[in-house]
């Protein structure tokens, strides 16, 4: 049985990539973790979507020391948590502009390969929640964030990895004039040169659904 290696697309690199968020030097959105595009993210947002993969650490992992370790492997979870959301943003608004958009089709094809390659349904939620900490509820949302960065690629004629893509991403980012709240970190615009953890909550599938059920 032949399996598809896949490759990280947005973790570390985006500390050493073109700058995508711009930090806020003070709390000008009273409860706010971060504004994007003028929408706020809410702090209550925040803590909701942690405790959405807190509660899935826990259905995985019911013996309580093992628990505390997966707790302690996430001690950073609300700062990688609020990256991926914003980033989820960016890369979306970076897609529309590029006149990219994904079909729920795509999706269900992406998915039915990833599990075909997993062992199944459960077994690829338990990767994506173990590997990038992306709940159950999540895995599709994740999956439409992956085929937009791949799609955006393409019409650009590069690859995630290359100057053109991550050029996108910052002409995004400027446009939607993210404002980080600063508990949550904060970046050197033109460095890029400090990220709280790294948060690889996008992969390249480097073979479509179809050629993966090969």
């Amino acid at each position: 049985m032949h399996r598809r290696r896949t490759a990280l697309v947005l973790s570390a690199v985006i500390a050493a990539a073109a700058p995508l968020l711009t930090a806020c030097g003070n709390d000008a959105h009273p409860g706010a973790a971060a504004v994007v595009g003028g929408q706020r993210i809410t702090i209550a947002q925040l803590d909701s979507r942690v405790n959405e993969v807190r509660e899935a650490q826990r259905a995985a992992v019911p013996d309580d020391a093992q628990y505390e370790q997966a707790i302690a492997k996430t001690g950073t979870l609300a700062r990688d948590t609020l990256h991926g959301m914003v980033l989820d943003r960016v890369l979306h608004r970076a897609a529309q502009d590029a006149g990219v958009s994904v079909t729920r089709k795509e999706i269900q094809q992406m998915r039915t390969g990833l599990e075909q390659q997993a062992g199944g349904s459960q077994a690829l939620e338990t990767a994506w929640l173990q590997q990038y900490n992306i709940p159950p509820q999540r895995l599709e949302d994740n999956l439409r964030l992956q085929l937009e960065a791949q799609k955006l690629a393409a019409r650009l004629g590069t690859t995630t990895q290359e100057t053109a893509f991550w050029e996108a991403l910052s002409q995004a980012s400027q446009k939607l004039d993210v404002d980080l709240n600063p508990r949550y970190g904060s970046w050197n615009v033109e460095k890029s040169s400090r990220v709280d953890a790294k948060t690889p909550w996008v992969r390249e599938v480097t073979a479509s659904a179809t050629e993966q059920t090969a």
